[in-house]
């Protein structure tokens, strides 16, 4: 799908705020409220807009640690890379997980409520020989200084 000027100010916009009436919407790419919200609908249909979702605070949610494991894995055939990557998105504590280049095969971002349950995570995938991971390296988060809020929407 080809995105004009409107459908792209219309991602950044919701991008902001999934919440956004479609009256606000169509108030800024200076469209009626109908076409705007058919606008929304194909974005949708296409798969463009994924969904909206809440931004929950983590404080709100007690005190945790967050960690960027890097992970190498034993194993590159597939199977051990389904295996693994099943694990990490079954695993409630995994917040994201990416592959990468480099020395390390993924990058995973885990919260925990404290180190005593990250270790123990962290021995579980190592202990698994299964998931042939061979080697965990560690970074805690100490602050975040600026967190994903969505992707750069080009201007057109």
């Amino acid at each position: 799908m080809e995105l004009d000027r409107a459908d792209l100010q219309l991602l950044e916009m919701l991008q902001r705020d999934g919440r956004t009436t479609v009256q606000a919407l169509s108030e800024a790419i200076h469209l009626s409220a109908r076409a705007t919200l058919n606008r929304v609908r194909k974005l949708e249909d296409q798969g463009i807009i994924e969904g909206y979702r809440a931004l929950i605070s983590r404080s709100a949610l007690g005190e945790q640690i967050c960690a960027f494991a890097e992970v190498a894995l034993k194993d590159q055939r597939q199977a051990a890379i389904q295996r693994f990557e099943r694990r990490m998105a079954s695993a409630p504590e995994v917040v994201a997980c990416y592959i990468v280049s480099g020395r390390y095969d993924y990058i995973v971002r885990i919260a925990c409520p404290d180190l005593t349950h990250y270790h123990r995570l962290i021995n579980a995938w190592l202990d698994d020989a299964s998931l042939g991971v061979e080697k965990i390296v560690t970074n805690i988060e100490l602050q975040t200084i600026k967190e994903f809020s969505g992707f750069p929407v080009p201007k057109n």
